[in-house]
């Protein structure tokens, strides 16, 4: 079984690595947090004499004095952020590339970049992957223990083809169908099918193979306003707050919220289309997108269809911090219950805080309803946090979720409980190789419920806990 997890970790980092920047690409490391950038309109040359997107001609969104992408390495603060912005403008808009996450997400200007930059024929390029390798104790009767692995690798490129408009491309792939199609165990943790049959129940189900493949246009129009498109099979709706696997204040924790289903279970949906207007530190974006998730088949590209919709706003009014709201209709959501539709709102505030070159405070807080229809609706309460100081990082989750899935037959079955739980994780992160990382780290889980679940789940209080090693390609 380990020699089996290993080739998958292995397995995992080689199609990080698939992404690399060839040896050859100019490269800038990005290994501090995001610095405050105002809009300044000092004239400086951009690549080839092509002006940033999103700015005047002949005038890029810099602090006054850079005016060149040679000599990054080694720099900090504002000038290291600076040379960022020039390096790979932001996709969407007219603002800092730090603010742009998951799908059409936003997220604070101040979050750090794991990213790896470099130029290839005329594109902006990032590249970034991990894969975990993840020893996996969930305590009480219903827990298991198991060791598996999963994995992640990214690649973003864009380019200017006018003075006002920019294209994207973007693709994300994981290796965790690998891991069995029931996934991971997970306490409280409910959605999908392993087997088109039957609900997967206290397990996190494994993300598809394509997590995205999507593409981008976006169209300035002067101001700081902006108009942009965005395509997915499979892409992310602009539903929820930017997803778990990429918002700052938990993405080193290696396991999913149990929540995950009430915020972001939408962010692998096989066709969507969002448009978008942004102005200044404002957003607003409209998606049509497929509300059914993803079936069992973790290997393929199951077929499009718009028959769900979904509305977002986003508002940074300063440059640590970006609140959202959205609500979104999605058809027919569950494979296993077909003829139930759910009506999804959600609201959530993101601040993060830079204490110097890799070095961040992150919080999140989420709340999120789901109105099922026909059924009762459901409420989810996440908060988050990650303090990093250089190698050494801390991170916290505290949830709460209404659960209706926790029982299949039965006096219980389709009865609501409130499920809490609290995690607590470290890991240490050594730097193997230039853009080549290896963290060792852990976290415990402690859970509350009513005494009910008590005959299913043990005493109140039960325990859990994960100890993995995660090796990423990044900055």
């Amino acid at each position: 079984m380990i020699k089996r997890m290993l080739a998958q970790a292995a397995a995992g980092l080689t199609l990080g690595l698939m992404v690399a920047p060839p040896a050859w690409a100019q490269q800038m490391p990005m290994d501090m947090p995001g610095m405050p950038m105002p809009q300044a309109t000092q004239p400086a040359a951009v690549g080839e004499g092509k002006p940033a997107h999103g700015a005047e001609p002949g005038t890029i969104p810099n602090t006054p004095g850079m005016s060149g992408m040679d000599g990054m390495d080694g720099m900090d603060g504002m000038d290291g952020m600076a040379g960022m912005a020039m390096k790979m403008p932001a996709m969407l808009g007219r603002y800092p590339m730090t603010r742009e996450s998951s799908g059409t997400a936003w997220q604070p200007d101040s979050s750090p970049m794991r990213g790896v930059m470099f130029d290839v024929g005329g594109w902006s390029m990032m590249a970034e992957g991990f894969a975990t390798l993840i020893y996996d104790d969930q305590g009480g009767p219903r827990g298991r223990t198991e060791t598996f692995s999963n994995s992640m690798a990214m690649l973003m490129a864009s380019r200017d083809v006018s003075a006002t408009d920019r294209i994207g491309l973007r693709a994300m792939l994981s290796l965790d169908p690998a891991m069995g199609p029931s996934g991971y165990p997970l306490l409280f943790a409910t959605g999908e099918t392993a087997d088109g049959k039957t609900t997967l129940v206290d397990r996190q189900h494994p993300h598809d193979l394509f997590m995205e493949l999507a593409g981008t246009w976006s169209h300035d129009l002067g101001g700081g306003r902006a108009f942009s498109l965005y395509a997915g099979l499979p892409g992310e709706p602009a539903l929820g707050p930017t997803t778990f696997m990429h918002r700052i204040s938990g993405m080193d924790n290696p396991e999913a919220p149990i929540g995950h289903h009430w915020f972001d279970s939408t962010h692998v949906t096989f066709g969507v289309v969002t448009a978008g207007l942004s102005a200044g530190p404002w957003k607003v974006e409209a998606s049509a997108f497929k509300g059914r998730e993803p079936d069992e088949h973790r290997w393929d590209i199951e077929a499009p269809r718009l028959d769900s919709w979904s509305v977002r706003a986003f508002w940074n009014p300063a440059t640590d911090l970006s609140f959202q709201v959205s609500t979104g209709h999605l058809h027919s959501p569950e494979q296993l219950e077909p003829e139930q539709d759910q009506q999804r709102t959600t609201a959530s505030v993101t601040w993060t805080r830079s204490l110097g070159p890799n070095r961040y405070l992150a919080t999140t807080i989420a709340l999120s309803s789901k109105d099922e229809r026909p059924g009762p609706t459901l409420t989810g309460l996440l908060g988050e946090a990650t303090l990093r100081m250089g190698p050494d990082e801390v991170y916290a989750r505290a949830e709460h979720e209404q659960e209706n899935e926790l029982f299949d037959t039965g006096p219980l079955a389709g009865a609501i409980f409130g499920a809490n739980k609290l995690s607590l994780g470290y890991q240490h992160e050594l730097s193997l190789a230039r853009h080549l990382f290896l963290a060792i780290g852990g976290l415990a889980s402690g859970y509350a419920f009513p005494h009910s679940l008590e005959p299913s789940y043990g005493h109140e209080g039960v325990k859990s806990f994960m100890l993995y090693a995660r090796l990423r390609f990044g900055s």
